[in-house]
């Protein structure tokens, strides 16, 4: 009998062991999603690095509220501190959905970020706006407004160029865009996209493997962890971080939300 126990448990040991290591390796892989906080969305212009001024805040969001009254679209300009060590990518869009940017049944919102101390920047953009901000627009947006002038220290600057160039394609005076488009269509970013996808689905898959291995006690845990709740779509996405959406009677967002259409760039 004793025998039998020993031999028992050293089998119940290697399978505990890798559930163990497989539920550290991703709490280690979702932290920065556990510890991420937005900015609240005060307005259509939100400068939390302080790189604009007054003035110029208020010239960028009277020109953003006055389209927007004009055509329901919610375009809105933040820059950020810190991208709290996550990419910029995942950052503008949990930030999107956490400010719920444009209208609910249009999906019809824009976010411009932009991180002066991480130097990345990226436009996010609302599933109903993509047909016409395209991932190539964008793009061309970022390297040809906004980037350059950012190189030379005019924050302002290439904000304005890049909300100009947004507020020109989604009226529909896009055509010199698309040319440049056609020209500066960059294959590389896309190679980019498909190794960091590749990278993780290869961990979640080796989490998954790691957790349905470890037992049924395991799998209890993985049921009820927070940062499964929080990799999800729609409203389950804002449980493991913090919303930034405005409340009361000021500025918020209409309940839209986006898919990760859009383009980053650096400078």
């Amino acid at each position: 009998m004793v025998m039998a126990w020993n031999k028992g448990a050293a089998v119940a040991q290697p399978r505990l062991t890798w559930g163990f290591l497989a539920l550290l390796a991703a709490s280690l892989f979702f932290t920065p999603v556990l510890a991420q906080t937005f900015p609240a969305l005060t307005g259509r212009v939100v400068d939390q690095a302080n790189i604009l001024k007054p003035e110029e805040r208020a010239a960028l969001d009277a020109k953003l509220k006055a389209y927007e009254d004009k055509t329901s679209d919610q375009v809105v300009v933040a820059t950020v501190s810190s991208l709290e060590g996550t990419s910029v990518e995942d950052y503008a869009n949990r930030l999107f959905r956490a400010w719920q940017l444009g209208q609910k049944k249009n999906n019809n919102g824009v976010l411009l970020l932009v991180a002066p101390n991480d130097r990345k920047l990226r436009i996010e953009v609302g599933y109903g706006l993509e047909g016409a901000l395209t991932d190539a627009l964008s793009k061309v947006i970022i390297t040809t407004a906004i980037a350059p002038q950012f190189q030379k220290g005019n924050f302002v600057g290439g904000i304005d160029a890049g909300v100009d160039a947004i507020l020109s394609i989604l009226t529909g005076d896009a055509e010199q865009w698309q040319r440049k488009a056609e020209v500066r269509e960059d294959p590389s970013s896309n190679m980019d996209a498909v190794i960091t996808f590749l990278i993780i689905a290869f961990v979640i898959f080796q989490v998954y493997r790691g957790l349905r291995g470890g037992g049924s006690g395991v799998r209890s845990q993985r049921g009820s962890s927070p940062w499964i709740i929080s990799t999800g779509s729609g409203s389950g996405r804002s449980s493991g971080w913090s919303s930034g959406r405005s409340s009361g009677g000021g500025f918020s967002g209409g309940g839209g939300s986006s898919g990760g259409g859009g383009a980053s760039g650096s400078w």
